[in-house]
């Protein structure tokens, strides 16, 4: 389990995540919800030590992420940026292989090998392997990224908007591949959504935060709930059930 307590980060002054204290369930996806400017980002930059809290601490399982050494916090959480630019021209196979990199320190061994093949597999990029990363569809591209991530071995993935810049079709397919990670292989998955039914749908809890604040946070079925999401956007969103699914109809409210 993951656990945040009183996580504060100012920028210029500006309280940009306030006094947050939220718990990560394992083996579930917790989505982050919120306007623009929430601190979900934020929040999650500092989780993966990408950014220093101000105040406040994060506990990966009982110890404190200041004092893990980069190597054993590295096979424990793995995360995705929002921004995955690179300046040099990779293949498929190649990027995935540094999702190793904690192990095998570049010189891959034949366990690190058989991660980067079932990694490639898992995320259906066998075919595509030998390809560099600029000839790649934005959805092949994303897939190679989280195959990365996949063959870090870790027990907690964190994203920080994974479907951004992604159509529909390919942000299902994201979608689909982190609930299998689940569910299949047991992995405990945190990520930053601005779609509310892509969170409504696939996430097992959410966390809503506003203004820096953690404002919801709770199974899924209890968060998406007009008066709950009055609360998170200012706005009234109708909701419509689809089977098992609540549907956010926010197109015209």
């Amino acid at each position: 389990m993951i656990k945040v307590r009183a996580l504060s980060k100012l920028y210029r002054g500006k309280s940009v995540v306030d006094d947050v204290t939220v718990e990560i369930h394992p083996r579930k996806i917790t989505s982050f919800i919120g306007p623009n400017g929430a601190g979900k980002s934020t929040l999650l930059s500092m989780i993966c030590r990408l950014v220093e809290a101000d105040s406040g601490s994060v506990l990966v399982d009982q110890s404190d992420v200041r004092k893990m050494k980069s190597t054993d916090f590295a096979k424990k959480v793995s995360i995705l940026k929002q921004s995955n630019f690179m300046n040099v021209r990779l293949t498929v196979r190649e990027l995935v292989s540094f999702g190793r990199f904690p192990y095998s320190k570049g010189r891959l061994t034949e366990e690190d090998e058989q991660m980067v093949e079932q990694s490639l597999e898992y995320m259906h990029l066998t075919d595509i392997q030998g390809s560099f990363l600029d000839e790649l569809s934005g959805g092949q591209r994303q897939r190679a990224f989280i195959a990365m991530v996949m063959a870090q071995d870790t027990e907690y993935i964190l994203l920080d908007e994974p479907l951004n810049n992604l159509d529909m079709k390919h942000s299902v397919q994201i979608m689909k591949i982190l609930r299998r990670l689940v569910d299949e292989l047991g992995k405990t998955v945190v990520v930053v959504l601005h779609d509310i039914n892509f969170a409504s749908v696939y996430s097992d809890r959410i966390i809503a935060m506003k203004d820096g604040k953690v404002i919801k946070d709770g199974p899924t079925y209890e968060i998406i709930q007009s008066e709950a999401l009055r609360d998170i956007y200012d706005m009234d969103i109708p909701i419509q059930k689809m089977g098992k699914n609540r549907i956010c109809v926010y197109f015209n409210s």
